[in-house]
């Protein structure tokens, strides 16, 4: 008997629904009532019937039914019976085109969740529906028809492109053509759902997009003046996407793309003007020739830099008037990610934030980027075109003309590193120019030239070099940031902080003579800012002491410095996510003094235990903990942990020797977390450089926790863990030497997959995994010498390229403990060995320069007769320098 609703079940369900609606009603309530409801098994069907036949209810109470529907077909639609997933669809399927607006627009989205949790292929007759009300030349049919396939296509488009049980052929080679007509309709919004819904295959590009191209791009050309905005905006979205992956097909109409996209750039809806301003970086990167472009330039240069002057209802010109007294809003105050630690050779670059002046991605920011990408291509050949039009608005000093004024100096920062060599010359000027702006009366003015100086500083720095004039240049900007970092504006504030941190990073002991200036400010707005501007604040402290590094430890700096700071960690509760940007301070702080950092070392490291072992004891029991569990006090209260261990070195002894860290560490490094067991190798290896002793009693438990992070897919899922965990194994070897020996075949057959098969893997876990191999080599070479002839070439090729220092002169002697040991096994990669030893440009190391010349001249006794040969497959150069460095 087929499924049929009881009343009061219906009146029930629509009660709560309704209640839902209602802002004064204790939603909770009302929640958990309609969670006990959604147990009942034929709940979802209830959804459906309130959804598509309650005309009684309101549209707000149906469309809640909808809503929550969606929601549980989701998650639950597999394991429903297959009778009420049929009902469910035979009642969706007759009001596709309800005459309800709000109740069509639900079904669409119902109908798409249903569709794609099928994955298109359970429900063949919603297809031949679709056919049906297309072709009816009813308006509600025909809508919400297009808007359940254009939200097919827009989550799951391949859903449509794929043979379907019960369909002559695939759905899709039905409906584009159908589609494309609907670029024609007399109704903006069945043209517009079209147009979406066809946008979404151009990445697939399958076959029936493919051969229906043409007629495609026609109907976007005779869209591109339409009178809907939404859908002028989708013609532009249409042509940017077909710009990034198929250029090909605009190529033979740059030229009328590039016109309509310049118009379309200026169009007075502003969202419009937007999707079109993203052609200009699409078309830089696409790397299509530049003279289709290089006509359009004096308009297009001219068109951004007008699109970078405020509009008047940027949310930007509201937040300017925020002086330092006004508190903040909790909604200001941005989450923020802790970056775990990445040790060994060269970790990976971290993502500049620097340019996140804007809060939100508008017209502004995406002219400025393009202007920024433009100059990257076209470089200097853009300052005749760009220079006069940045005049005559910095000239202007009416204060009605200021938003000009700002987009000038906004795109003078856009322009620094593309046109540097052509502004180069003119660099004294512009400093000259900028600097009396950062006293403007607008704050906004004020925040801009905080940036844009920024984004000269490397050349503002490399100056004081050549001139007493460069001297006096840095020393300007310089205390001018400081005042702007003491403004009372907080965006100001904000601006100036992360200028003078980009600053402070390309001076590095420029800064030294300038500390106790510098000091004086950072500590002033310590004392001035609030919660949103001091994580800034830390940032520039802690940038602060990477660059100084051991300068900063002189008494008359810390007694500005730490007071402040441990009065700041001493009122913070250890709930206080404010800690996070507080630890990563006291993490550089704590590396540059060194020893110097001891008398406070205490109270930080046992805070840090504290924090891991409350953390710890949460994730299994918040009640008993007293927090909520986040890993994030974890990994930062490990990297300050690692900050400690090399700042103190084996002065740090004593703190661990009386703690409990390494019974901790353990469970850390097997978190089932990546960025915690990142962090936590990280200490690994620096608490083995520091204190190795006490890591004996674990240390067979540590290895192979932390040689299981280099095998095959863990490896390649989580590169920075691996890297981390490579590394450690290297410093650990080092310091207990043979001790090492129970898992080096274990780690050696994981290294040798990574240094075989490089091909998009990370640089920094290759260079780590030779050096690391090498060390082995070199404590155990009577374990791993006799395995060389399976790893030498690859791992040869990853020596070449690591730049000189300790690490790989520590490979070296595991090279050559291993040659002394198997000469037999290198020779068929004795290429590759020669290019490995001629990679150093110097070897600081007498005894191991002695060691090489002994492998060298081994080999030359050893191939005797065939040396002559060996020597004549080197590189001319390569053999020269080998010869002449070690007399062969």
């Amino acid at each position: 008997m087929a499924w049929q609703p009881q009343e009061e079940g219906v009146k029930e369900i629509c009660g709560l629904l309704h209640e839902s609606k209602v802002p004064s009603n204790d939603q909770s309530r009302v929640w958990q009532q309609l969670q006990r409801c959604n147990r009942f098994p034929d709940f979802n069907n209830y959804l459906a019937f309130i959804l598509c036949r309650a005309e009684g209810q309101s549209s707000e109470v149906r469309q809640a039914a909808g809503l929550m529907l969606k929601n549980n077909l989701k998650s639950s639609y597999q394991s429903m019976p297959l009778a009420y997933q049929q009902y469910i669809k035979a009642e969706l399927r007759p009001c596709l085109g309800a005459s309800d607006k709000q109740v069509r627009a639900t079904v669409a989205i119902v109908v798409s969740a249903l569709v794609q949790q099928g994955n298109g292929q359970d429900w063949p007759e919603i297809f031949q529906a679709f056919v049906q009300c297309l072709d009816s030349n009813d308006y509600n049919h025909m809508e919400g028809a297009l808007d359940s396939l254009s939200k097919i296509c827009e989550d799951k488009p391949e859903v449509l492109d794929q043979d379907v049980l019960g369909l002559s052929e695939r759905p899709i080679n039905v409906f584009l053509p159908r589609l494309l007509q609907f670029f024609a309709s007399p109704h903006a919004a069945l043209r517009r759902l079209a147009l979406s819904a066809v946008n979404q295959f151009i990445v697939l590009l399958p076959p029936a997009l493919f051969v229906n191209m043409d007629t495609y791009l026609q109907g976007l050309f005779s869209l591109a003046n339409d009178p809907a905005a939404e859908v002028r905006k989708l013609v532009c979205a249409g042509l940017v996407q077909l710009l990034e992956v198929q250029p090909s097909y605009l190529q033979p109409h740059m030229r009328n793309v590039i016109e309509y996209m310049l118009q379309a750039n200026c169009d007075p809806d502003e969202d419009v003007a937007l999707e079109s301003c993203e052609f200009w970086s699409t078309f830089c990167e696409a790397q299509l020739p530049q003279e289709m472009l290089r006509e359009f330039l004096p308009r297009l240069i001219s068109v951004l830099l007008s699109n970078m002057v405020y509009a008047e209802d940027d949310e930007a010109l509201l937040e300017a008037e925020d002086d330092d007294n006004a508190p903040d809003r909790e909604q200001d105050i941005k989450p923020r990610f802790h970056q775990p630690r990445i040790h060994g050779v060269d970790g990976p670059e971290e993502d500049e934030e620097d340019d996140d002046i804007i809060n939100s991605w508008n017209l502004r920011k995406c002219s400025a980027a393009g202007l920024d990408i433009l100059s990257t291509v076209f470089g200097d050949e853009i300052l005749p075109v760009l220079m006069p039009l940045v005049q005559v608005r910095l000239s202007t000093t009416a204060d009605a003309a200021w938003k000009e004024r700002e987009a000038a100096v906004l795109a003078l920062g856009a322009v620094a590193e593309g046109c540097i060599s052509g502004l180069l010359p003119h660099l004294s000027r512009i400093v000259a120019f900028l600097v009396p702006l950062l006293e403007d009366k607008r704050p906004l003015v004020r925040s801009i030239t905080c940036w844009t100086l920024s984004r000269y500083s490397k050349w503002i720095v490399q100056a004081i070099a050549q001139a007493t004039e460069g001297q006096v240049q840095f020393d300007t900007v310089l205390t001018g940031l400081l005042r702007r970092i003491l403004d009372s504006n907080k965006r100001v504030q904000e601006a100036a902080c992360s200028a003078f941190a980009t600053l402070e990073e390309e001076a590095a002991e420029e800064l030294a003579p300038r500390l106790e200036l510098i000091l004086q400010h950072l500590m002033y707005a310590f004392g001035k800012y609030q919660r949103r501007n001091l994580r800034i604040l830390y940032d520039a402290i802690g940038t602060l002491a990477d660059a100084v590094g051991n300068e900063l430890n002189n008494t008359k700096y810390l007694e500005i410095l730490m007071p402040p700071l441990i009065a700041k960690w001493q009122q913070l509760p250890d709930s206080d996510k404010d800690l996070f940007p507080l630890l990563e301070c006291f993490t550089s702080i704590a590396q540059a003094l060194g020893p110097g950092f001891t008398q406070y070392a205490e109270p930080v490291f046992v805070r840090c235990i504290n924090l891991i072992r409350t953390h710890e004891v949460a994730k299994a029991d918040p009640g008993r903990a007293g927090v909520t569990y986040d890993k994030e006090f974890i990994v930062c209260s490990l990297d300050l942990l690692s900050g400690l261990a090399e700042g103190l070195g084996s002065s740090i002894e004593s703190l661990v020797s009386r703690s409990d860290l390494f019974d901790l560490l353990l469970l850390c490094c097997a978190d089932e977390a990546p960025d915690v067991r990142q962090s936590a190798l990280a200490l690994l290896g620096d608490l083995a450089k520091a204190c190795a002793v006490h890591l004996q009693p674990r240390l067979a438990d540590f290895l192979n926790l932390a040689a299981k992070q280099l095998q095959g897919h863990e490896a390649k899922e989580n590169v920075s863990v691996a890297n981390n965990a490579c590394w450690a194994i290297g410093e650990v070897a080092v310091k207990v030497k043979q001790d090492i020996s129970p898992i080096v075949m274990n780690v050696i057959s994981c290294l040798v997959p990574i240094l075989s098969n490089t091909e998009g893997l990370n640089k920094s876990l290759l260079e780590n995994s030779a050096i690391t191999l090498g060390r082995l080599g070199w404590v155990c070479p009577e374990l791993v010498a006799p395995h060389m002839d399976h790893f030498m070439q690859p791992w040869c090729y990853a020596l070449r390229t690591i730049r000189d220092d300790v690490e790989k002169e520590d490979a070296f002697r595991g090279l050559c403990a291993m040659v002394r040991l198997n000469p037999g096994g290198a020779v068929n990669a004795f290429v590759p060995m020669c290019e490995a030893i001629g990679s150093w440009h110097e070897i600081r190391s007498a005894e191991l320069r002695t060691e090489i010349a002994q492998v060298l001249h081994g080999y030359k006794q050893m191939l005797a007769g065939s040396w002559d040969q060996y020597l004549a497959a080197l590189d001319v150069q390569l053999r020269e320098k080998l010869v002449k460095k070690y007399g062969l």
